[in-house]
């Protein structure tokens, strides 16, 4: 039989065991948040690498053939006194398919577009790293969470503490990776 000060005692580690759960729980939450921001980022830089990629694309095919023209146009006998006009046309695209190349006031070259192509995959890269971090971060707390339960059922003192241990790791991976420190 359980005296009265025993129960007293019992229904205050309880509450404190408690307390951890709530504490684990909350900061569970918030780790899942972060993971889920994480995540969004990582598509979103996906799909700007992608439209990126394919706008490289578009003007290497514009590009390319206006190269072809341009070899092929003075193969061509324009007609007599039309090889002004064929010149400037020459000139023009010339022109284009430098301008095409890199555009800096745009940054709309090709150039550009590949530098900031691999920008977004590299910014993509990272996010999914940390949604990684993020993941391992909300499992430590839901296992700490589980094992910090248990030790009300069994009353086991050394599951509270475990439950303490993984839980504390998890946050604190989830803190360090919102904090930029992992």
């Amino acid at each position: 039989m359980v005296n009265a000060a025993e129960a007293v005692e019992e229904a205050k580690g309880n509450r404190r065991v408690a307390l951890l759960i709530a504490a684990l729980a909350l900061a569970l939450a918030l780790t899942e948040v972060a993971g889920d921001d994480a995540k969004t980022e990582a598509q979103l830089k996906n799909v700007e690498s992608a439209n990126l990629w394919s706008f490289f694309q578009a003007k290497t095919v514009r590009q390319t053939t206006l190269r072809g023209l341009s070899d092929l146009l003075p193969l061509m006998a324009p007609r007599p006194g039309r090889e002004a006009d064929a010149e400037r046309m020459l000139e023009r695209w010339r022109a284009n398919i430098d301008r095409w190349e890199t555009e800096p006031e745009t940054n709309e070259g090709r150039r550009e577009l590949m530098a900031r192509a691999k920008q977004a995959e590299a910014e993509r890269d990272e996010a999914m790293r940390l949604d990684g971090r993020f993941d391992a971060a909300s499992a430590l707390l839901q296992v700490g969470i589980v094992i910090a339960s248990a030790a009300i059922i069994t009353g086991t003192v050394i599951l509270v503490w475990v439950g303490a241990a993984l839980g504390g790791a998890g946050a604190l991976l989830s803190l360090a990776t919102f904090l930029g420190m992992v």
